[in-house]
This record gives structure tokens, sequence and C-alpha cells, in this order.
């Protein structure tokens, strides 16, 4: 009983997991350039 469960959990993790990748990489990517503030100070 124990194996078809943790079987049926894996399958059902890798499913979810796929799903998430694929959505992953069709999501454009944002890239975020962190602006230093100017140190009057230097």
């Amino acid at each position: 009983m124990a194996d078809g469960f943790l079987e049926k959990h894996h399958e059902e993790y890798e499913a979810r997991k796929e799903a998430w990748l694929r959505k992953k990489k069709h999501l454009p990517k944002i890239n975020k350039k962190l602006e230093r503030p100017v140190d009057e100070a230097l």
C-alpha cells in the first residue's frame, strides 16, 4: 500500500514540477538593476 501511495504522489509532484518549469520558461525575464544612490560626500 505504501509503495503505491509514494509512487502516485511522486508522479503528481513530477507533473506539477514540469508544468511549473514550462510556465517559468515562457515568462519574460525581468532584469532588475539596482541603482546606487550618488554619495555626495565622496
